[in-house]
């Protein structure tokens, strides 16, 4: 949130126009050639064009975008922050970070193990990727020269898209293309309530339709309006307003950061229980509750 750089109507961080002045160039050059003509001739059916449609004349300045560049610092951070915790692994005398990276297994594990299953377990690797990268993106905006990756709906529909793909492929995989589909029925009824069974197979199938819109949606507008307000509440009555309350702001931030970052990573376990073969009808409805909680938890 601080140390950026002013470009036009938009905050743009140092780091962002820094990669841009030394990488920008090629990386337009190369766009131009590419991706433009076809963005191009796909607006030119609509009588429009990519600079009016998303607002700003491509550049070498603008080629690489900011969320692309913090989502990849993200991923760096990530790592390295998983390193560190690591330290050097230890039965007998465990280090703190050790200890919380075993904290945090643990309760994944165990979130997993109710939700999913005992057979869930193989999808651990997925579902902890989804929580830290999310937290450490959430949490890059509470400091210098960084904004939050998920700030950008472009990153959240890429996630949210992400997720989808997984627990269909799961579904998929698991029951098989036919068994997945049917099971938007939902449990089997008698011939009589044919209809009715219809009806619920269109409602499940919109309603998994729009699951990565949901997603999306839900992480960018907390995120997005999380710094919105941080930046319009701090510069209301300057410098009185820039002392104290960035700090009671940034502990908000962080506590959103926290919770939407949980939220993301149970609705795709949640989302994985659904389509798990291992499953019987019941615990898929209590999931499909489960899940109605959780978003009415993440929307309060």
């Amino acid at each position: 949130m601080f140390l950026l750089a002013e470009s036009g109507e938009h905050h743009i961080p140092l780091i962002v126009e820094f990669i841009n002045h030394y990488l920008g160039e090629p990386v337009y050059r190369i766009q131009m050639h590419t991706t433009y003509p076809m963005w191009k001739s796909f607006f030119a059916r609509f009588g429009t064009t990519p600079e009016k449609v998303f607002g700003v004349e491509y550049s070498p300045e603008n080629a690489i975008p900011w969320y692309s560049i913090m989502f990849v610092i993200a991923c760096i951070l990530t790592i390295i922050i998983i390193w560190l915790f690591k330290g050097k692994l230890s039965e007998d005398d465990p280090r703190q970070g050790q200890m919380t990276l075993e904290a945090g297994f643990l309760a994944i594990k165990d979130m997993i193990s109710s939700i999913i299953g005992e057979h869930g377990y193989r999808h651990l690797p997925v579902v902890a990727t989804f929580g830290i990268l999310i937290l450490v993106s959430n949490l890059m905006g509470q400091f210098p020269l960084f904004m939050s990756p998920t700030a950008s709906v472009n990153v959240t529909f890429a996630l949210g898209i992400s997720s989808f793909v997984y627990y269909n492929y799961v579904g998929i995989s698991e029951n098989g293309l036919w068994g997945h589909i049917r099971h938007f029925a939902g449990p089997k009824l008698p011939a009589l309530m044919l209809p009715i069974t219809f009806l619920i197979f269109f409602i499940e199938l919109i309603s998994n339709s729009i699951r990565p819109f949901t997603l999306g949606v839900r992480l960018f507008a907390n995120m997005f309006s999380d710094e919105q307000v941080f930046v319009q509440i701090t510069n209301l009555y300057p410098p009185l307003t820039q002392l104290l309350i960035p700090l009671v702001l940034t502990g908000l931030g962080v506590f959103v950061a926290l919770v939407q970052s949980f939220v993301f990573t149970l609705l795709s376990m949640i989302y994985i229980g659904e389509v798990s073969h291992a499953h019987e009808e019941h615990h898929a409805e209590e999931h499909h509750g489960d899940e109605i909680a959780v978003e009415a938890v993440a929307a309060a």
